[in-house]
This record gives structure tokens, C-alpha cells and sequence, in this order.
């Protein structure tokens, strides 16, 4: 069944949650070298945030493999995450959990379902808000989750869902390889990949200004975490690019000046997949086989939270 209309208005993707063997040396990593501040820890579990207002923009949960914990993002009201679980209903999308407070660090109001491939999806509202760290600006520290790439078995159905049902647009496509969807005025916040399996590609963490973006990968040269790929800037999205690994082998992005989107005046596109357009700086080149071992990961049957 087709919605008359996606089942929410998005306003922005909130956070991501990974689960993994090494979520103590992860959460050290995503703290004392990627930069982000520790909310709470709650033993197997530690929640992060940037320098903006939202309460976390990353979760890490002991697990016993890699893998997705869930995709948050924010919704107006109460009463939009009611709707939604009704239209979900509609679907017949089955709920993972029903329309309430929810119970994890910072609270709000939500709901939470799956997608096709299993991945978690929450839709929230009213969750505690932080004071905003370093007004200024001055620190090269991530202030917010900027996209999550995720790999797919079905770029076309993936796509379909999202927008249809979640109410995303497709930016732009790098041929049949990749699609870019947005939410908002940031050129994309989920991208999907074909691949062989469901899994996740990578997170990125967008920077204020590409002098912090440099300053913050200097920062991690300084302590001997190198780049898997980059220094650069991307065709699609127009944003710079600096890729890592975390202690569990899960691939992080600096990046910085994403497009944004002039919802009645963009054109999607499709962009030919050679490396002049992967990198318009020519400093990063093509993807190393490395690098894309990396980004496929693991694969992800998700369902956890049904088992």
C-alpha cells in the first residue's frame, strides 16, 4: 500500500546508535579524540553530543557484533508521532515501540518502527535539550550528526520507502551506485549505497566551518589517527570530506559545508562516478580498496530488538 502522504514531517535527523564488541573503546575514542562530550553512561552504554542543542547525537551499546542501533530524527509534536504510528498502521509497518515517553537518556516523546532491511527508525519529539557548547565557535569539534550512509541490498526500494513513506527527497544520485535523500535544507542526511549487504557505510559529523574542519583532522594527525581517506570535497553535496576508523572498525567523517537545498529551485542530478567528481580537490583521489573494506563492514540482519 501507498500513503496518501508520508506518514511525518522530518525536521532534522537527530542521532545514530551503533552497537558493537568495542563500544567501551569506542565511546573513549568518539570522546577524548573525535571530540564529542559524554552526557551519560549507563554502564554498556554512553550517550554523546556535539556542540549544538541536541541532548546526543550518538549512542554506542555493547553488542556482540557491529552493527545499527537505530536512525533518530525529530518530529514537531506530540501529536505528529500519533499520527504517525496510525499511518504506520495503514501500512501495516508494525511498530517496534508504541507512541510514548521513551526511556533513554534525554527522554522525549516517540515512537519507533522498522524499515525494510530491519534497520530502526525513531521519530521524537520533546527530548531534553542541552545548552549549546562553545557559543563561539572557537573549538574543532563536531556540533552536529551531519548524514548516515547506509549500505543496501536494494537502492530502489530503499529509496521508495523513504520517501514515501518518510516523506524524503532525492538531492541527487551518483549514478545507480548511490542516492542522496534530504529532510531539511542540508543536501542530504541518509545516503544509500548498493551493495551485497544491509550494513552501515558511515557517519559523518559536520563541522562548523572548513577551518575547523582542517584544524580537527590536524588534531587527530596530532594524535596519530591518520585518514583513511581524504582530505577533500565531494561532487554531491559539495562537502568536504575526511574519513576515519574507530577502535571497532566503524568509519566516522569530518565534514563540512554541506549544500543547501533551495527546496523549489533544485534539480536532482545524476553524477558520473569518476574520481574528479568523488573529489573536486584532487588532494583525497579515489577510494583505496582499504577504505572500502571498511565502509562495507559487517553484515546486518538488525531485528535486535525483536529477538
Amino acid at each position: 500500500m501507498t500513503p496518501a502522504e508520508p506518514i511525518a514531517r522530518l525536521r532534522s535527523l537527530r542521532s545514530v546508535a551503533l552497537r558493537t564488541p568495542e563500544a567501551k573503546k569506542a565511546a573513549e575514542f568518539y570522546q577524548d579524540v573525535w571530540g564529542l562530550d559524554a552526557v551519560e553512561d549507563d554502564g554498556g552504554v554512553a550517550w554523546l553530543r556535539g556542540t549544538g542543542p541536541e541532548h546526543h547525537i550518538l549512542e554506542v551499546r555493547e553488542a556482540d557484533r557491529n552493527g545499527l542501533g537505530k536512525i533518530a530524527f525529530s518530529v514537531g509534536t506530540p501529536r505528529e508521532v500519533d499520527d504517525a504510528a496510525r499511518r504506520l498502521e495503514a501500512l501495516g509497518v508494525p511498530l517496534a515501540a508504541e507512541p510514548g515517553r521513551l526511556d533513554q537518556a534525554g527522554g522525549g516523546y516517540g515512537l519507533r518502527f522498522a524499515d525494510p532491511e530491519n534497520r530502526l527508525i525513531e521519530l521524537s519529539t520533546e527530548v531534553e535539550a542541552v545548552v549549546p557548547r562553545d557559543p563561539d565557535g572557537r573549538e574543532a569539534v563536531p556540533r552536529k550528526l551531519a548524514h548516515v550512509v547506509l549500505n543496501t541490498v536494494d537502492i530502489d526500494a530503499a529509496c521508495a520507502f523513504y520517501t514515501t513513506v518518510l516523506g524524503m527527497r532525492v538531492s541527487d544520485w551518483s549514478e545507480h551506485q548511490m542516492a542522496f535523500l534530504r529532510c531539511n535544507s542540508d543536501h542530504h542526511v541518509i545516503a544509500f549505497n548498493q551493495a551485497e549487504w544491509t550494513s552501515v557505510n558511515h557517519m559523518a559529523y559536520e563541522m562548523p566551518s572548513i577551518d575547523h574542519f582542517m584544524r580537527g583532522i590536524g588534531r587527530l594527525k596530532h594524535q596519530g589517527v591518520t585518514p583513511l581517506w581524504g582530505p577533500g570535497r565531494h561532487g554531491p553535496g559539495n562537502n568536504t570530506f575526511g574519513y576515519f576508523a574507530d577502535p571497532a572498525g566503524l568509519v566516522c567523517e569530518y565534514t563540512s559545508e554541506v549544500e543547501q537545498v533551495e527546496e523549489d529551485a533544485w534539480l536532482c542530478r545524476v553524477w558520473r562516478r569518476v574520481p574528479e567528481l568523488s573529489d573536486l580537490w584532487g588532494t583525497a583521489g579515489p577510494p583505496s580498496k582499504d577504505v572500502r573494506t571498511h565502509m562495507a563492514g559487517i553484515p546486518d540482519p538488525g531485528g535486535w530488538w525483536a529477538r
